[in-house]
């Protein structure tokens, strides 16, 4: 596998862009111990119960989270990613991890209409970058759906519904990834307008579509907290010694309170 180096990628793409294609960017070691972990998070019930807990009202909080899983906490801090993630084109020197997410779909599976993860309510401004590393570590293949990004789109302020009506239709300027190898990573600017579209002729041979979803941001502000047990995640981290250095990681004074309204479906 060709791994992506970060001092081969033109940080300024992003800047311009609001995303960055990074093939094979994930090592082939960490690729295989990741997804026996996709696996058992998905058939074990422990991805259903962390949706639960976000959606019903005083749920009881899950008794694992995806950083309690070896790999996973091991991708959640890797090291060429928080290097890519402080260069001062993308969060600079100081930035908090926001969440994983870690999920297995059919082949096949449906799509998802456009929208941005830009986390702030109302959406006001893009004064501070949060980003979304996207880690595919099955690759991505046309028969298995695409991502769609819509490039320049995180400088806009807009509300992450507001494109939702176009469901997954191809939009004038996109740019359609859907031909990765496996480990790879999309970098995206988190008010990117983007979209999951599912392929045009799928086939349930080529195997589930693996994808790992990690957030971080720029400290400065408040950030608002997609889960009601985000304190216990950022603690799982810590009591593991994921800080990779960086006290500010997995600190919670970046965080307000969160708010029922701004659940979030894993």
């Amino acid at each position: 596998m060709n791994v992506t180096h970060t001092n081969e990628v033109r940080t300024e793409n992003f800047v311009e862009d609001g995303f960055l294609v990074l093939p094979g960017f994930l090592p082939d070691d960490l690729v295989d111990r990741l997804v026996p972990e996709v696996d058992t998070w998905v058939e074990k019930g422990w991805r259903q119960e962390a949706i639960d807990a976000c959606l019903r009202s005083g749920a009881e909080p899950p008794q694992v989270v995806e950083l309690d899983l070896e790999a996973h906490g091991e991708l959640a801090v890797y090291p060429p990613l928080m290097d890519l993630l402080g260069h001062p084109d993308l969060l600079g020197e100081s930035f908090v991890f926001h969440h994983l997410h870690s999920d297995r779909r059919p082949a096949g599976g449906a799509g998802k209409s456009w929208h941005h993860d830009y986390e702030q309510g109302p959406q006001r401004d893009r004064r501070l970058p949060m980003i979304h590393a996207l880690h595919y570590i099955g690759g991505l293949k046309p028969e298995l759906g695409g991502l769609a990004v819509l490039p320049g789109s995180h400088r806009e302020v807009a509300e992450k519904n507001a494109r939702s009506h176009l469901g997954t239709a191809v939009l004038p300027g996109e740019a359609l990834i859907d031909d990765l190898p496996p480990g790879s990573t999309v970098v995206l600017h988190s008010a990117l307008f983007h979209t999951r579209r599912a392929p045009s002729a799928p086939q349930t041979e080529t195997g589930p579509r693996y994808m790992i979803d990690g957030s971080y941001c720029r400290t400065g502000t408040l950030w608002p907290p997609v889960k009601p047990y985000w304190r216990q995640v950022l603690a799982v981290a810590r009591s593991r010694g994921l800080s990779s250095g960086r006290p500010d990681l997995f600190a919670e004074r970046h965080f307000r309170e969160y708010e029922e309204a701004g659940r979030h479906i894993g």
